[in-house]
Protein backbone atom coordinates (compact mmCIF):
# COMPACT_ATOMS: atom_id res chain seq x y z
CA UNK A 1 0.00 0.00 0.00
CA UNK A 2 0.97 3.27 -0.59
CA UNK A 3 0.57 5.47 2.41
CA UNK A 4 0.32 9.23 2.85
CA UNK A 5 4.27 9.73 4.02
CA UNK A 6 4.99 7.34 0.99
CA UNK A 7 3.26 9.86 -1.64
CA UNK A 8 4.92 13.08 0.38
CA UNK A 9 8.55 11.33 0.09
CA UNK A 10 8.21 10.63 -3.93
CA UNK A 11 6.67 13.88 -3.93
CA UNK A 12 9.93 15.29 -2.47
CA UNK A 13 12.04 13.90 -5.25
CA UNK A 14 9.40 14.92 -7.86
CA UNK A 15 10.09 18.41 -6.55
CA UNK A 16 13.68 18.12 -7.04
CA UNK A 17 14.03 16.91 -10.30
CA UNK A 18 10.85 19.10 -11.53
CA UNK A 19 11.77 21.03 -14.72
CA UNK A 20 10.76 24.93 -13.01
CA UNK A 21 8.06 26.27 -10.61
CA UNK A 22 6.57 27.30 -14.31
CA UNK A 23 7.65 24.13 -16.09
CA UNK A 24 6.30 21.91 -13.94
CA UNK A 25 7.33 18.33 -13.77
CA UNK A 26 8.55 17.94 -17.32
CA UNK A 27 8.42 20.53 -19.05
CA UNK A 28 8.73 21.69 -22.98
CA UNK A 29 11.61 19.76 -23.58
CA UNK A 30 10.99 16.49 -22.90
CA UNK A 31 9.55 13.38 -24.15
CA UNK A 32 6.61 13.78 -22.17
CA UNK A 33 5.77 16.43 -23.36
CA UNK A 34 6.34 15.66 -27.09
CA UNK A 35 3.88 12.64 -26.81
CA UNK A 36 1.20 13.59 -24.82
CA UNK A 37 0.35 16.98 -26.41
CA UNK A 38 -0.76 15.00 -29.47
CA UNK A 39 -4.04 15.06 -29.60
CA UNK A 40 -3.38 11.12 -31.53
CA UNK A 41 -2.99 9.82 -28.11
CA UNK A 42 -6.77 9.10 -27.87
CA UNK A 43 -6.49 6.57 -30.87
CA UNK A 44 -5.14 4.22 -27.60
CA UNK A 45 -8.02 6.02 -24.85
CA UNK A 46 -10.31 2.71 -25.24
CA UNK A 47 -6.82 0.29 -25.02
CA UNK A 48 -5.71 1.58 -21.99
CA UNK A 49 -9.27 1.59 -20.38
CA UNK A 50 -9.55 -2.09 -21.07
CA UNK A 51 -6.58 -3.00 -19.94
CA UNK A 52 -7.21 -1.12 -17.17
CA UNK A 53 -10.64 -3.20 -16.45
CA UNK A 54 -8.54 -6.55 -17.11
CA UNK A 55 -7.30 -6.29 -13.82
CA UNK A 56 -9.68 -7.79 -11.20
CA UNK A 57 -9.26 -5.26 -8.77
CA UNK A 58 -9.51 -2.47 -11.15
CA UNK A 59 -13.18 -3.82 -12.56
CA UNK A 60 -14.36 -4.02 -9.33
CA UNK A 61 -13.40 -0.78 -8.05
CA UNK A 62 -14.64 1.22 -11.02
CA UNK A 63 -18.08 -1.26 -10.74
CA UNK A 64 -18.79 -0.51 -7.23
CA UNK A 65 -17.37 3.05 -6.66
CA UNK A 66 -17.43 4.88 -10.04
CA UNK A 67 -20.07 7.14 -12.21
CA UNK A 68 -18.69 5.77 -15.06
CA UNK A 69 -21.93 4.28 -16.49
CA UNK A 70 -24.32 7.60 -15.43
CA UNK A 71 -21.55 9.80 -16.16
CA UNK A 72 -19.50 8.16 -19.10
CA UNK A 73 -18.15 11.73 -20.61
CA UNK A 74 -17.39 12.81 -16.90
CA UNK A 75 -15.13 10.31 -16.52
CA UNK A 76 -13.02 10.59 -19.57
CA UNK A 77 -12.55 14.31 -17.94
CA UNK A 78 -11.88 13.56 -14.89
CA UNK A 79 -9.58 11.07 -15.90
CA UNK A 80 -7.52 13.39 -18.98
CA UNK A 81 -7.92 16.45 -15.88
CA UNK A 82 -5.61 14.30 -13.76
CA UNK A 83 -3.24 13.15 -16.43
CA UNK A 84 -3.00 16.26 -18.21
CA UNK A 85 -2.72 18.41 -15.35
CA UNK A 86 -0.21 15.92 -13.87
CA UNK A 87 1.95 15.65 -16.82
CA UNK A 88 1.31 19.85 -18.56
CA UNK A 89 0.08 21.87 -15.02
CA UNK A 90 3.14 24.09 -13.67
CA UNK A 91 4.75 22.40 -10.39
CA UNK A 92 2.08 23.33 -8.07
CA UNK A 93 -1.05 22.11 -9.99
CA UNK A 94 1.00 18.97 -10.59
CA UNK A 95 1.66 18.05 -6.64
CA UNK A 96 -2.03 19.40 -5.91
CA UNK A 97 -3.46 16.57 -7.85
CA UNK A 98 -1.37 13.72 -7.09
CA UNK A 99 -2.62 14.60 -3.86
CA UNK A 100 -6.13 14.88 -4.81
CA UNK A 101 -6.04 11.64 -7.05
CA UNK A 102 -4.41 9.89 -3.65
CA UNK A 103 -6.97 10.89 -1.57
CA UNK A 104 -9.79 10.00 -3.74
CA UNK A 105 -8.35 6.55 -4.70
CA UNK A 106 -7.68 6.41 -0.56
CA UNK A 107 -11.88 6.04 -0.66
CA UNK A 108 -11.98 3.14 -3.09
CA UNK A 109 -11.89 0.31 -1.21
CA UNK A 110 -14.01 -3.24 -0.68
CA UNK A 111 -14.36 -6.76 -0.97
CA UNK A 112 -14.32 -8.99 -4.38
CA UNK A 113 -17.81 -9.92 -5.00
CA UNK A 114 -16.71 -13.11 -6.54
CA UNK A 115 -13.66 -15.00 -7.77
CA UNK A 116 -11.60 -14.11 -10.32
CA UNK A 117 -8.37 -15.33 -11.93
CA UNK A 118 -6.45 -15.43 -8.42
CA UNK A 119 -8.15 -13.40 -6.49
CA UNK A 120 -10.81 -15.10 -4.52
CA UNK A 121 -13.97 -13.83 -3.41
CA UNK A 122 -14.19 -11.71 -0.43
CA UNK A 123 -10.53 -10.53 -0.87
CA UNK A 124 -9.77 -6.88 -0.46
CA UNK A 125 -9.20 -4.39 -2.61
CA UNK A 126 -7.86 -0.81 -2.46
CA UNK A 127 -7.19 1.44 -5.59
CA UNK A 128 -3.77 2.56 -3.66
CA UNK A 129 -2.43 -0.66 -3.71
CA UNK A 130 1.00 -0.71 -5.56
CA UNK A 131 0.78 -3.48 -7.62
CA UNK A 132 -2.90 -2.04 -8.92
CA UNK A 133 -1.10 1.59 -9.05
CA UNK A 134 1.76 -0.33 -11.06
CA UNK A 135 -0.60 -1.54 -13.70
CA UNK A 136 -2.67 1.51 -14.13
CA UNK A 137 0.64 3.85 -14.99
CA UNK A 138 2.22 0.82 -17.22
CA UNK A 139 -1.40 1.04 -19.11
CA UNK A 140 -0.95 4.60 -19.64
CA UNK A 141 2.39 5.13 -20.19
CA UNK A 142 2.68 2.10 -22.36
CA UNK A 143 -0.43 3.34 -24.80
CA UNK A 144 0.22 7.10 -24.89
CA UNK A 145 3.75 5.48 -26.80
CA UNK A 146 2.00 2.86 -28.69
CA UNK A 147 -0.38 5.53 -30.44
CA UNK A 148 2.23 8.09 -30.87
CA UNK A 149 4.40 5.77 -32.72
CA UNK A 150 0.81 4.67 -35.13
CA UNK A 151 0.89 7.82 -36.87
CA UNK A 152 3.86 9.51 -35.95
CA UNK A 153 7.84 8.83 -36.37
CA UNK A 154 8.54 6.42 -33.27
CA UNK A 155 11.04 7.19 -30.74
CA UNK A 156 14.24 6.06 -31.80
CA UNK A 157 15.95 3.81 -28.48
CA UNK A 158 17.18 6.81 -26.71
CA UNK A 159 14.44 8.95 -26.60
CA UNK A 160 12.16 5.66 -25.53
CA UNK A 161 14.80 5.27 -22.95
CA UNK A 162 14.54 8.88 -21.78
CA UNK A 163 10.66 8.32 -21.78
CA UNK A 164 10.70 5.88 -19.32
CA UNK A 165 13.08 7.64 -17.08
CA UNK A 166 10.30 10.54 -17.17
CA UNK A 167 7.35 8.12 -16.60
CA UNK A 168 9.28 6.79 -13.79
CA UNK A 169 8.53 10.56 -12.48
CA UNK A 170 5.01 9.98 -13.57
CA UNK A 171 5.04 7.41 -11.34
CA UNK A 172 6.04 8.91 -8.14
CA UNK A 173 2.90 11.17 -8.54
CA UNK A 174 1.00 8.04 -8.13
CA UNK A 175 3.41 7.38 -4.92
CA UNK A 176 5.17 4.63 -6.73
CA UNK A 177 9.18 4.99 -5.88
CA UNK A 178 12.04 3.84 -8.31
CA UNK A 179 11.83 0.22 -6.77
CA UNK A 180 8.60 -0.21 -7.69
CA UNK A 181 9.10 0.04 -11.22
CA UNK A 182 11.30 -1.23 -14.07
CA UNK A 183 14.89 0.40 -14.45
CA UNK A 184 14.58 0.81 -18.08
CA UNK A 185 12.26 -0.08 -20.80
CA UNK A 186 13.54 -3.30 -21.20
CA UNK A 187 12.44 -4.27 -17.64
CA UNK A 188 9.19 -2.17 -18.75
CA UNK A 189 8.63 -4.15 -21.38
CA UNK A 190 9.15 -7.88 -19.77
CA UNK A 191 7.02 -6.91 -17.15
CA UNK A 192 4.07 -5.72 -19.76
CA UNK A 193 4.66 -9.13 -21.48
CA UNK A 194 4.54 -10.97 -18.20
CA UNK A 195 1.17 -9.58 -17.48
CA UNK A 196 -0.45 -10.17 -20.25
CA UNK A 197 0.53 -13.67 -20.01
CA UNK A 198 -0.56 -13.87 -15.91
CA UNK A 199 -3.65 -14.93 -14.85
CA UNK A 200 -3.67 -11.48 -13.08
CA UNK A 201 -5.21 -10.40 -16.17
CA UNK A 202 -8.53 -11.68 -16.40
CA UNK A 203 -11.40 -10.02 -17.96
CA UNK A 204 -14.91 -10.44 -14.87
CA UNK A 205 -18.29 -10.21 -15.71
CA UNK A 206 -18.04 -6.44 -14.18
CA UNK A 207 -15.09 -5.69 -16.91
CA UNK A 208 -17.16 -7.55 -19.50
CA UNK A 209 -20.38 -4.80 -19.19
CA UNK A 210 -18.34 -2.01 -18.34
CA UNK A 211 -16.66 -2.58 -21.64
CA UNK A 212 -20.16 -3.69 -23.34
CA UNK A 213 -21.34 -0.58 -22.21
CA UNK A 214 -18.78 1.89 -23.46
CA UNK A 215 -18.35 0.37 -26.66
CA UNK A 216 -21.82 -0.65 -28.04
CA UNK A 217 -24.19 0.46 -25.10
CA UNK A 218 -27.72 2.01 -24.50
CA UNK A 219 -26.35 5.72 -25.68
CA UNK A 220 -25.95 5.40 -29.46
CA UNK A 221 -24.75 8.99 -29.63
CA UNK A 222 -21.92 8.00 -26.94
CA UNK A 223 -20.83 4.96 -29.05
CA UNK A 224 -17.63 4.67 -30.88
CA UNK A 225 -16.92 4.27 -34.16
CA UNK A 226 -16.82 1.19 -35.86
CA UNK A 227 -13.43 1.73 -37.32
CA UNK A 228 -12.56 2.96 -33.62
CA UNK A 229 -14.00 -0.22 -31.71
CA UNK A 230 -11.97 -2.27 -34.49
CA UNK A 231 -8.75 -0.85 -33.83
CA UNK A 232 -9.02 -0.48 -30.01
CA UNK A 233 -9.62 -4.48 -30.25
CA UNK A 234 -6.66 -5.25 -32.65
CA UNK A 235 -4.35 -3.15 -30.20
CA UNK A 236 -5.48 -5.63 -27.08
CA UNK A 237 -3.28 -8.70 -26.50
CA UNK A 238 -5.18 -11.61 -27.85
CA UNK A 239 -6.20 -13.33 -25.18
CA UNK A 240 -8.06 -10.22 -23.50
CA UNK A 241 -9.54 -9.53 -26.90
CA UNK A 242 -12.01 -12.73 -26.67
CA UNK A 243 -12.40 -12.33 -22.71
CA UNK A 244 -13.63 -8.57 -23.87
CA UNK A 245 -15.79 -10.48 -26.82
CA UNK A 246 -14.22 -8.30 -29.39
CA UNK A 247 -15.08 -10.42 -32.78
CA UNK A 248 -12.16 -9.14 -35.25
CA UNK A 249 -14.07 -9.55 -39.14
CA UNK A 250 -12.72 -8.83 -42.43
CA UNK A 251 -15.16 -5.95 -42.39
CA UNK A 252 -14.15 -4.51 -39.22
CA UNK A 253 -10.19 -4.66 -39.79
CA UNK A 254 -10.59 -3.15 -43.19
CA UNK A 255 -12.41 -0.19 -41.38
CA UNK A 256 -9.44 0.15 -39.20
CA UNK A 257 -7.17 -0.13 -41.87
CA UNK A 258 -9.09 2.76 -43.88
CA UNK A 259 -9.11 5.10 -40.81
CA UNK A 260 -5.56 5.25 -39.89
CA UNK A 261 -4.51 5.22 -43.92
CA UNK A 262 -6.13 8.59 -43.75
CA UNK A 263 -5.57 9.63 -39.84
CA UNK A 264 -1.35 8.93 -41.16
CA UNK A 265 -2.13 10.71 -44.63
CA UNK A 266 -3.76 13.88 -42.83
CA UNK A 267 -2.75 14.37 -39.27
CA UNK A 268 0.86 15.22 -39.30
CA UNK A 269 -0.59 18.31 -41.77
CA UNK A 270 -2.68 19.46 -39.07
CA UNK A 271 -1.10 23.05 -37.22
CA UNK A 272 0.08 22.77 -34.03
CA UNK A 273 -3.23 24.96 -32.89
CA UNK A 274 -5.72 21.67 -33.92
CA UNK A 275 -2.81 18.99 -33.25
CA UNK A 276 -2.30 19.55 -30.05
CA UNK A 277 -4.17 19.08 -26.40
CA UNK A 278 -5.48 21.90 -24.85
CA UNK A 279 -3.74 21.44 -21.59
CA UNK A 280 -0.37 21.58 -23.26
CA UNK A 281 -1.35 25.09 -25.20
CA UNK A 282 -2.14 26.44 -21.94
CA UNK A 283 1.03 25.12 -20.27
CA UNK A 284 2.83 26.84 -23.48
CA UNK A 285 1.43 29.99 -22.59
CA UNK A 286 1.96 30.03 -19.03
CA UNK A 287 5.50 29.79 -20.52
CA UNK A 288 4.95 32.91 -22.67
CA UNK A 289 3.80 34.74 -19.48
CA UNK A 290 0.64 35.44 -20.26
CA UNK A 291 -2.17 35.15 -17.45
CA UNK A 292 -5.12 33.47 -19.32
CA UNK A 293 -5.53 30.65 -21.96
CA UNK A 294 -7.41 32.48 -25.18
CA UNK A 295 -10.13 31.31 -26.32
CA UNK A 296 -9.56 28.26 -28.53
CA UNK A 297 -7.32 27.02 -26.03
CA UNK A 298 -10.07 27.12 -23.42
CA UNK A 299 -12.81 25.16 -26.22
CA UNK A 300 -9.74 22.78 -26.67
CA UNK A 301 -9.34 22.42 -22.77
CA UNK A 302 -13.36 22.08 -22.45
CA UNK A 303 -13.37 19.37 -24.97
CA UNK A 304 -10.75 17.33 -22.79
CA UNK A 305 -10.74 18.19 -19.64
CA UNK A 306 -14.02 19.47 -19.36
CA UNK A 307 -13.56 22.89 -18.37
CA UNK A 308 -11.89 25.65 -19.68
CA UNK A 309 -9.08 26.25 -17.45
CA UNK A 310 -6.34 23.38 -16.04
CA UNK A 311 -3.95 25.39 -14.20
CA UNK A 312 -5.85 26.82 -10.88
CA UNK A 313 -3.76 28.51 -8.68
CA UNK A 314 -3.46 26.38 -5.75
CA UNK A 315 -1.09 25.90 -3.18
CA UNK A 316 1.40 22.62 -3.81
Amino acid sequence: MVSENDLEMALDQVRTDAAGPVAGVFGPSSVTWRIDREAVIFLGAGRALLLQLAHPWVAAAIAEHSRTFADPIGRFHRTFDIVFAMVFGSLDRALLSSRQLYRRHGMIVGQMPEAVGPFAAGSRYCANDIPSLRWVHATLVETALMAHDLVLPPLSVEERERYWAESRTFGALFGLTADDLPADWAGFAAYNAAMAASDTLTVSPAAREIAAQIFGGARPWLRPPRWYRALTARLLPAPLRAGFGFELDERETRSADNALRWIRRLYPKLPDRVRYVGPCQEAQARLRGEPQPDWMTRCLNRAWIGRPQMDVRGKG
